[in-house]
């Protein structure tokens, strides 16, 4: 008698949340899934948060979960949803973020050029649906939003599906920042299909979907851009940046073979074909972790200092403006900072003084629209129809700029 397989997990959000069918097990018992029990989901954010130490694999866990919810709802509501695409809709869901690197966001910007995390996510998809058999057609098909029924696309991915859903909830409750914090469940149940086949709120749940976006502009601004996150992503990203420099100019760094391999080649989207993907993934936080603690110990200066900062948060001191920084203040920090720590090239200066810029926009009104169902049956805008007057601010692009430098560099 062939075993029984675990069909349940218990996540502090949601409580049990039940894995629906062999498909979905064997994806998740994947190495390619497992991995992201590796993967941060915060990235740095615990040195500002010091619950924010879940992963990615708690977060695909809740978006399929909540994805679940949401076909039983469309379907009591009389949605034709078949077995076939809710078999789609889970897969799509569960591997949405796949493909991210260590640390995120910051990997993108130094382990790999120019090949974002959803790219990498679809080659893994590809990959998987090769080893199933073509099971996983249907959820590339969602996934890469080239399925017919727009509304199975815009529940993976549009300004109100459930990976974002989830992920504010979830983030919410690991950094304890109340503020962001959404009511998934009342969302859910005003979700609804028009006619054209889109996605759309029941008027009813207007006030929750203003609350959502409040609550996303607020975890943006105080959780995922704050200003010791934001210096600690690039620390670490110039720690990586000058390893590189280094193994290109004939220095011997220790790491593991898969944080070498990418430190050692200069890996592109035209490179990043399915040798370097199972590369990848062998990749995870750890990888960094552990080099960034042995790298303490090198002799080049400008690495180990910045290893040391990072791993004993002795960080950059950070200033965020709302206008651009000065040059005429950036180059007398800059002379000091030279001093400071015995530096002569402007290259090896700028890891330790540099600008930058952050952006957040809670809603965007020119693309994938979250369009409320008034009870007249006519389709409008939540920015036109809300009574809120945020929401049309929350419709433009806030701009801030930083300026990062040691702390005596006054």
């Amino acid at each position: 008698m062939k075993p029984k397989k675990l069909t349940i997990f218990n996540d502090p959000i949601y409580g049990f949340i039940r894995i629906p069918s062999d498909l979905i097990f064997d994806l998740i018992a994947h190495p390619y899934f497992q991995r992201l029990r590796r993967i941060s989901q915060m990235g740095l954010s615990y040195m500002v948060y010091p619950g924010a130490h879940h992963t990615r694999f708690h977060h695909a866990l809740g978006s399929m979960y909540l994805m679940q919810k949401s076909i039983r709802v469309l379907r009591f509501k009389g949605v034709a949803i078949s077995e076939a695409e809710e078999k789609g809709l889970l897969g799509a869901i569960l591997l949405h973020d796949i493909g991210h690197g260590p640390f995120s966001h910051a990997m993108e910007h130094s382990i790999v050029n120019g090949v974002s995390h959803e790219q990498i996510s679809l080659q893994f998809m590809q990959e998987l649906n090769k080893v199933f058999n073509g099971e996983l057609d249907e959820a590339i098909s969602i996934f890469t939003r080239k399925h017919p029924k727009r509304f199975l696309n815009q529940l993976v991915s549009s300004q109100l599906d459930m990976d974002r859903l989830d992920y504010l909830k979830r983030d919410s409750f690991y950094t304890g920042v109340s503020e962001g914090n959404t009511n998934a469940d009342r969302l859910i149940t005003m979700l609804n299909v028009v006619d054209s086949g889109n996605l759309v709120v029941e008027e009813k749940g207007i006030y929750s979907v203003e609350k959502f976006l409040m609550a996303r502009r607020f975890m943006y601004w105080q959780v995922y851009l704050h200003k010791t996150g934001v210096v600690a992503e690039q620390i670490l990203i110039s720690i990586l940046k000058r390893a590189r420099f280094l193994i290109k100019n004939g220095r011997q760094l220790h790491g593991s073979n898969s944080l070498l391999f990418f430190l050692q080649n200069d890996i592109n989207r035209d490179r990043f074909d399915a040798q370097v993907l199972e590369r990848f993934s062998k990749l995870d936080d750890i990888d960094i972790l552990s080099a960034v603690k042995n790298w303490q110990e090198e002799d080049d200066k400008v690495l180990s200092t910045l290893c040391k900062m990072l791993i004993n948060r002795k960080l950059l001191h950070i200033k965020v403006k709302k206008e651009p920084i000065k040059k005429g203040k950036l180059t007398r920090r800059k002379e000091k900072v030279a001093k400071m720590f015995g530096l002569s090239t402007e290259d090896e200066i700028s890891y330790f003084i540099f600008t930058g810029e952050i952006e957040n926009r809670a809603y965007n009104q020119e693309s994938q629209n979250i369009h409320i169902l008034r009870k007249n049956g006519k389709i409008v805008d939540v920015a036109k129809l809300s009574d809120h007057l945020n929401i049309t601010a929350l419709s433009k692009t806030v701009t801030k700029y930083y300026i990062c430098y040691p702390k005596d560099a006054v």
